[in-house]
C-alpha cells in the first residue's frame, strides 16, 4: 500500500508539473502573439508614414510620365491641312501646350528607314563622350552597297562628335556602325541598348535590329514612338546644333597618319533651303529617311511666329516630292 501511495503521489506531482508547464507555455505563446501583433501594427504604421511623408513627397510630386507629352490613340483631323494623303502615318503636335493637332495612323507599326538614327544619336549623346576619338573598323565600312554613307575608310580616326554629324547630315550607315561599336563594343549590344532606351521613353511599339535603319522586317516603329524619341532628343543642345546645320567640315586622320579634309552636307531640304519654309514658320531641324519598303520619311522640329514649338512626322510617303509637299502643307496649316 505504501508503495502504491508513493507512486500515486509521484504521478500527481508529475501531472501538476505538466499542467504548470503547459500553463507557462500557453502564457508565453500568448505573449508572443501579442508582441507579434504589436510589431506588425508598428511596422505598418512606419510603412504608412514613409509612404505618405517620404515616398509620396518624392514620387507623387514628380510629373506623371505623360504629363508633359502629347497623347493620342485615335485619328485627329486638321481641317486646315490640305493633303494628297500619299503617306502611311503622320502627326503634328504642339509640344508646348501638349496638343494633338493632327494624327493619322500614328500608332501603326511602320518601317522607319534612317529616322532610326535619331535613337542612335540619343544613345550616343547619353552614354558617350563627344571628345573621345574613334578608329573606324572594317565592320563599320562593310555596309550594304545601297546604303547612304559618310564615305569613311578603315583606320580613319575622328571624334564621336564628328561621327554624330556624319550620322545625321549625310545619314551615314557607316557612321552608325562606328558609333555602335564605340559605345557598346559591338552592334548587337548597342542595338539592345537602343531598344531598352526606347522602352524607357515609352516607345513600346519600337523594335530595332540595327543602328541605321537598313531594311529588315523585324525593324519597325511608329510615328508616335518617333515623336517620343525625338521629343527627348531636342532637349539636348548638341543634338539641335547638329540637325540644324547645313553642313559640317572636319579633318580626319587616316590610317597612314595623313590628314583628309571632309565636308558633309545636310540631307534635309528644309534645312538646306532647297524647300521653302511656309510663311511665319521656322523649321529648325530633323531627320530624313528613305528605303523602298519604308517609303520617304521625315521628322521635323520647328516654331511658329509666336515661338511655339511643334514636332511633325510623316512616314511612308510615296515619293520624296510627296513627302516634302505634305510636310509643307502641314506646317503651312499652323499659320492659317
Amino acid at each position: 500500500m505504501k508503495c502504491t501511495d508513493k507512486v500515486f503521489r509521484r504521478r500527481r506531482r508529475n501531472r501538476k508539473r505538466e499542467l504548470r508547464i503547459k500553463l507557462i507555455c500557453s502564457v508565453l505563446f500568448l505573449i508572443l502573439v501579442v508582441c507579434a501583433a504589436v510589431f506588425l501594427v508598428h511596422s505598418n504604421n512606419r510603412i504608412l508614414k514613409y509612404e505618405t511623408k517620404e515616398y509620396q513627397s518624392t514620387i507623387y510630386k514628380a510629373d506623371f510620365f505623360a504629363d508633359n507629352l502629347c497623347v493620342t490613340n485615335e485619328e485627329v483631323e486638321f481641317e486646315e491641312f490640305h493633303t494628297n494623303d500619299e503617306f502611311k502615318g503622320a502627326l503634328l503636335f504642339d509640344i508646348k501646350n501638349q496638343k494633338v493637332l493632327f494624327s493619322e495612323h500614328a500608332n501603326d507599326k511602320l518601317y522607319p528607314a534612317s529616322t532610326t538614327k535619331i535613337l542612335t544619336a540619343y544613345v550616343a549623346l547619353k552614354y558617350g563622350n563627344l571628345d573621345n576619338y574613334v578608329t573606324i573598323s572594317k565592320t563599320a565600312v562593310d555596309v550594304p552597297s545601297d546604303s547612304s554613307t559618310a564615305h569613311l575608310k578603315v583606320g580613319d580616326v575622328l571624334s564621336l562628335k564628328d561621327l554624330l554629324y556624319a550620322l545625321m547630315l549625310p545619314s551615314g550607315n557607316d557612321s552608325a556602325v562606328a558609333i555602335a561599336e564605340h559605345i557598346s563594343g559591338d552592334v548587337e549590344t548597342f542595338v539592345n541598348l537602343m531598344n531598352e532606351e526606347a522602352r524607357l521613353l515609352g516607345a513600346s511599339n519600337t523594335h530595332f535590329v540595327n543602328p541605321h535603319g537598313y531594311q529588315n522586317k523585324e525593324h519597325y516603329t511608329t510615328a508616335y514612338d518617333l515623336y517620343l524619341i525625338f521629343n527627348e532628343c531636342i532637349k539636348n543642345e548638341t543634338f539641335l546644333e547638329i540637325v540644324s546645320s547645313k553642313s559640317y567640315s572636319t579633318v580626319i586622320t587616316q590610317k597612314n597618319g595623313s590628314k583628309r579634309n571632309v565636308t558633309w552636307g545636310q540631307s534635309n531640304q528644309f534645312v538646306t533651303g532647297a524647300r521653302k519654309t511656309p510663311k511665319g514658320i521656322t523649321l529648325i531641324g530633323g531627320k530624313t529617311g528613305n528605303t523602298y519598303d519604308a517609303g520617304s520619311c521625315l521628322v521635323m522640329y520647328g516654331k511658329d511666329s509666336g515661338d511655339t514649338p511643334y514636332i511633325s512626322i510623316i512616314m511612308g510617303a510615296s515619293s520624296r516630292r510627296n513627302l516634302y509637299d505634305n510636310m509643307t502643307f502641314l506646317w503651312a496649316a499652323i499659320s492659317q
